[in-house]
């Protein structure tokens, strides 16, 4: 594949650097630990989602993760996987994940920036607003299977439920 930026010369841009003064301007609780990691907090509709931000320079990759605050218990991780594959089948970018060491869900994405390409405002506004939204659409559909004691199916299919009219 030809590469039509070779006669180009850009600045590598730490993408962080964009993200914190995203974080900054909404005011959202956040610590960045260095040039490789920043963690902030958003309070949602359903859930407060811990958002972090992983920078690997030498992959040209920003990895984003929004975890939920919500436990698995031990004796739901296989329903919970099974809620996954189904919530997965609908996303167009991104996915979510399950995390067998913290027992907790997470909408996860990788910003794939290359060499010397930085990142921009847009892409990074648009790569939280994309994990929020879907972090909020598919929130109940957990608390329905791990609160609710329904199956994967049933969770999801109730979560999707869409109203008509006004009460």
């Amino acid at each position: 594949m030809t590469n039509l930026n070779d006669s180009v010369e850009f600045a590598p841009a730490n993408p962080l650097d964009i993200v914190e003064q995203l974080v900054t301007a909404n005011e959202w609780p956040a610590d960045r630990s260095g040039d490789e990691e920043l963690a902030a907090y958003v309070e949602g509709h359903w859930n407060r989602y811990h958002l972090w931000f992983t920078w690997r320079e030498d992959q040209g990759v920003m990895q984003f993760s929004c975890a939920f605050d919500l436990r698995v218990p031990d004796h739901r991780v296989s329903d919970t996987c099974a809620l996954l594959t189904l919530v997965n089948e609908r996303l167009w970018l991104g996915h979510f994940d399950f995390s067998a060491e913290n027992g907790i869900v997470m909408f996860r994405y990788a910003l794939l920036l290359g060499a010397g390409v930085g990142a921009t405002p847009r892409q990074v506004e648009d790569l939280i607003e994309v994990a929020l939204n879907e972090s909020e659409r598919y929130f109940p559909a957990f608390m329905f299977m791990l609160w609710g004691g329904k199956s994967a199916n049933d969770a999801l299919t109730s979560a999707m439920l869409e109203t008509v009219g006004e009460a």
